[in-house]
């Protein structure tokens, strides 16, 4: 009788620290999602900063510049983790044109503000990517322990859900 409440009470044991593991590796995932979005609000919000300051030098850019306002639009309204990923790439691909064409403006890129500006927005792509990396290696960690005996009978009693990677693509045109 004893050795059955003990086997009892050391799979409710089991059963609890298992399910607390899940959890937090969700939360892990949840986590670095938002520092994804951290970075994403911030490289949105020198959007306008760098079309205000470029307006008056590049002047043939308007279609590139409209592009990426709009490719901003998108990822301010994004709500899964795919229209996000889209509308970083759209962003970053479209960023990535536009200074390479700034190249031609020697005023533009004499300008303090501009160059600052391009500063900021280099430093913030790289902490995207490392957040994106961050967010995809919890994300991986997550879904392998969601796969693995016996966290995935745990798993499927209290229905966790695989998490999606952040993937990128190019520019849709």
């Amino acid at each position: 009788m004893n050795f059955i409440v003990i086997a009892i009470l050391a799979a409710i044991f089991l059963l609890i620290l298992i399910y607390n593991a899940l959890v937090s590796k969700r939360n892990m995932v949840e986590n670095a999602l938002s520092q994804i979005d951290v970075q994403l609000k911030r490289r949105s919000d020198l959007i306008p900063k760098l079309v205000e300051v470029v307006k008056g030098y590049a002047k043939h850019e308007r279609g590139l510049l409209k592009d990426i306002t709009e490719a901003r639009s998108a990822m301010l309204r994004a709500s899964s983790i795919r229209e996000k990923a889209s509308a970083d790439a759209n962003i970053s691909e479209g960023l990535k044109r536009f200074f390479a064409i700034a190249e031609s403006y020697p005023k533009l890129k004499a300008n303090k503000n501009f160059l600052a500006l391009q500063e900021e927005i280099s430093s913030t792509e790289n902490r995207i990517a490392y957040a994106r990396q961050f967010y995809n290696d919890m994300v991986m960690a997550y879904n392998t322990m969601l796969a693995q005996f016996p966290y995935n009978l745990v798993a499927m009693m209290f229905s966790f859900k695989p998490a999606e990677f952040f993937k990128t693509g190019g520019m849709k045109k």
